[in-house]
């Protein structure tokens, strides 16, 4: 791999391979000393163009423990703000000696453009790009998925046989795109709800089943549910009546919890908004992922680096 865009550019086995390079970084989480000299002498670029703390920090601190040397930009008070151009602060980047750049940017297809215009060598990693893809974020949940379904013996293996229910602001999030094809690539059941409003164009395309009722999809015996975030900044329209009729017709409700199955997984990429798409009953109990889903993330993103900028496996610490 050159770059990571989106997960619809991972087969089977890319995806596969990567999550089990993650196992291997997650052991490093059990030793005295957590770094590894792999990227000693490269440096790693953050460009965010929007906030994102929770992401930020995963990607800073995947390529410490990597022993890169980090450099973060924000596009707030810098001279992005003063007019400078995505071309202009790419190549001033690559001046810098930049091996990866990690982008987030507002603009669909940003991190494509850096990645293929002809302004850098580097290589680049999308930390979500509008309302396109944002690759690691479902490669760090599958990662949980087969990490709480197989536990020891997840190496090698796909998630053939289970069944996922993605929730909520589908419309409007990055997240559940590449969830889709990931999920999809590596043998998952997708489904997807969404009141009409919340559901993108061509979804009928997608490899999924698309509700627009929680309930039914639920009686499915999922053994995932994922719940997505409700963009609120994003949206510039009415696309449901009002936040307490949400919680009520697509919400994880206590109510709703309780029915799950013993062994469903709870997931939700964060920041949740606690009492709209999810209640506490679910977020806090034994059976959310959402810690499990931070602390793999950064296993996830020390693979990814890995791979792009080490490029060998005789490398690998």
């Amino acid at each position: 791999m050159k770059h990571l865009l989106s997960t619809r550019d991972l087969d089977r086995a890319t995806a596969v391979s990567i999550l089990d390079i993650a196992e291997d970084m997650a052991r490093t989480a059990d030793r005295e000393v957590r770094k590894l000299p792999t990227l000693r002498g490269k440096t790693v670029v953050n460009l965010f163009f929007e906030d994102s703390t929770r992401t930020r920090l995963s990607f800073e601190s995947a390529a410490k423990r990597l022993s890169a040397d980090v450099i973060t930009f924000s596009a707030k008070g810098s001279s992005v703000s003063k007019g400078e151009s995505l071309k202009d602060t790419a190549q001033t980047l690559q001046a810098m000696g930049a091996d990866a750049i990690v982008v987030r940017h507002h603009g669909s297809g940003a991190a494509h453009l850096l990645a293929h215009a002809g302004w850098i060598d580097a290589h680049v990693l999308n930390a979500g790009d509008g309302t396109h893809e944002h690759p690691t974020q479902a490669l760090l949940d599958a990662f949980t998925m087969r990490q709480r379904r197989y536990g020891a013996d997840s190496r090698e293996r796909d998630l053939a046989g289970i069944r996922v229910v993605i929730v909520g602001d589908v419309v409007h999030s990055r997240v559940a795109r590449s969830n889709v094809w990931l999920l999809s690539t590596l043998g998952a059941e997708v489904h997807l709800v969404a009141p009409r409003t919340l559901l993108p164009s061509g979804v009928e395309t997608w490899p999924v089943t698309v509700h627009e009722h929680l309930e039914p999809a639920l009686a499915l015996g999922p053994d995932v549910v994922m719940m997505l975030r409700i963009q609120q900044e994003r949206m510039h329209a009415a696309f449901f009546p009002s936040g307490r009729e949400y919680a009520r017709e697509w919400g994880l409700t206590a109510e709703r919890f309780a029915l799950l199955g013993p062994d469903t997984m709870v997931m939700h990429p964060g920041p949740m908004n606690r009492g709209l798409e999810i209640s506490s009953a679910a977020a806090d109990s034994s059976a959310s992922t959402v810690l499990a889903q931070v602390t793999n993330g950064v296993f996830i993103r020390m693979a990814v680096l890995y791979l792009l900028v080490a490029g060998s496996s005789e490398e690998r610490a």
